[in-house]
């Protein structure tokens, strides 16, 4: 069953109302569907045997989002093959596309959950006044695996960038 988490993220210091229920390192990371920037589908199973770093942002068209999603751009460059960097936000596939054009921003799956809402819910991060994603940084191992998790509490924050990379690194053969 699904829940909604009134307060466990604010807006500028208003409190929200988060649904989905709160991932824990050690759960079963859950399945997703979002649309790719030509609208194609794109489960968690796309990506299966990889390290999976997820970033999730409100809008790509924010400042603090615009600065995770280059940060984890760059980081990709060294972290080869076996890791895959998703970033989920609820902006347009078109936008989306558009925006990684701009930015160059290339080595970043940047994923749609604007039809339904899919992975926000699975994943806790679906702010419902917003209706928006909650920053968040999930890493997923190769068994789907669920081995780090931040929710950051406050939208206008930055995650903890290098606590992510590290996770991501502590799981590289």
């Amino acid at each position: 069953m699904t829940t909604d988490r009134y307060g466990d993220v604010t807006f500028l210091g208003e409190k929200q109302t988060v649904r989905g229920n709160v991932l824990r390192v050690g759960d079963s990371a859950p399945n997703f569907t979002l649309l790719a920037g030509d609208l194609a589908k794109v489960t968690l199973q796309d990506s299966a045997g990889k390290i999976r770093l997820i970033s999730v942002v409100p809008s790509l068209d924010t400042g603090i989002c615009d600065a995770q999603t280059r940060r984890f751009n760059e980081a990709a460059a060294t972290l080869g093959e076996q890791v895959a960097i998703i970033t989920v936000s609820v902006d347009l596939p078109t936008a989306q596309t558009r925006w990684c054009a701009a930015a160059g921003v290339d080595r970043v799956q940047v994923l749609s959950d604007h039809r339904d809402m899919n992975f926000g819910d699975a994943y806790g991060t679906h702010i419902v006044e917003m209706r928006q994603e909650q920053r968040a940084i999930f890493v997923v191992d190769q068994n789907d695996t669920v081995c780090y998790v931040e929710y950051v509490p406050e939208i206008a924050q930055h995650p903890d960038y290098e606590a992510a990379l590290t996770a991501v690194y502590q799981l590289i053969p």
